[in-house]
């Protein structure tokens, strides 16, 4: 596939011996947006851990470029920065404010000029209307707000691929619009990303391809107008009826 970023071929993860993710296969072109979905439990979230090096694998391998992600390498440090990764909660530390949060790995991981770090993290703050924000501490903002400085804090490292992992999960409905907002703006820029969600919506609306996700298994993938409009397999007729009941309701 023609400049193809991220590819995976025959992943397979397991916790203690309960299959989560079997012989799974995908490549991403670079500025691809997919988008993965599927019911709780099938393996979503750990195939983006897999991803960032955060939870090692039976088999198989997941290369960035040629590079073989391993969680278990010693250059698995310098990858990971490479493949950015917003998660559920914000994990920013609360003694440091909005500033300190973002510029802490660019400076002390990347060892990055402070200045420069600071003149970039104003910046995105800027873009997802938070630069009135930079030195409030997290205590101090909303749930929105804090997702959208994870992200910031994730861009500041300058990855090649962003993973979101259910990033409005946690939040009211009121906040997801602005948190959702950001991301649709990422991807009109060209950013290569992977985005675990539920909002079937924001699915259609920002994906490249969609990914219907099963016991550890790609039941069904296609643009998001033919997914959502016309999905192919029974199974994934099922999932998408049960979200649009829950939306009628």
């Amino acid at each position: 596939m023609a400049n193809t970023l991220l590819k995976i071929e025959h992943l397979t993860k397991s916790y203690d011996g309960n299959v989560i993710l079997k012989d799974f296969n995908l490549s991403v072109r670079k500025g691809e947006v997919i988008v993965i979905i599927g019911p709780s439990g099938c393996g979503k979230s750990t195939l983006l851990r897999c991803i960032n090096g955060l939870e090692p694998i039976q088999s198989g391998v997941i290369k960035l470029d040629d590079e073989i992600i391993d969680s278990k390498s010693k250059t698995i440090t310098k990858l990971r920065q490479r493949v950015g990764m917003v998660f559920q909660s914000y994990d920013l530390f609360p003694h440091k404010t909005v500033l300190q949060n973002i510029i802490l790995a660019p400076t002390l991981v990347q060892k990055r000029d402070k200045k420069e770090a600071v003149a970039e993290a104003e910046q995105l703050l800027d873009k997802v209307g938070l630069s009135d924000k930079k030195d409030s501490y997290p205590r101090q903002l909303s749930g929105g707000q804090k997702q959208r400085v994870a992200i910031v804090r994730a861009l500041c490292m300058h990855p090649e691929v962003m993973l979101f992992d259910e990033v409005t999960a946690a939040l009211d409905p009121e906040m997801v619009r602005e948190v959702l907002d950001t991301m649709l703006e990422l991807a009109r820029q060209g950013s290569t990303m992977l985005i675990v969600t539920h909002e079937m919506e924001f699915a259609k609306a920002v994906s490249d391809r969609v990914i219907f996700l099963d016991n550890g298994e790609i039941v069904e993938e296609g643009a998001p107008q033919s997914f959502f409009n016309h999905p192919k397999t029974e199974r994934a007729q099922k999932f998408l009826h049960t979200f649009e009941f829950e939306h009628i309701k």
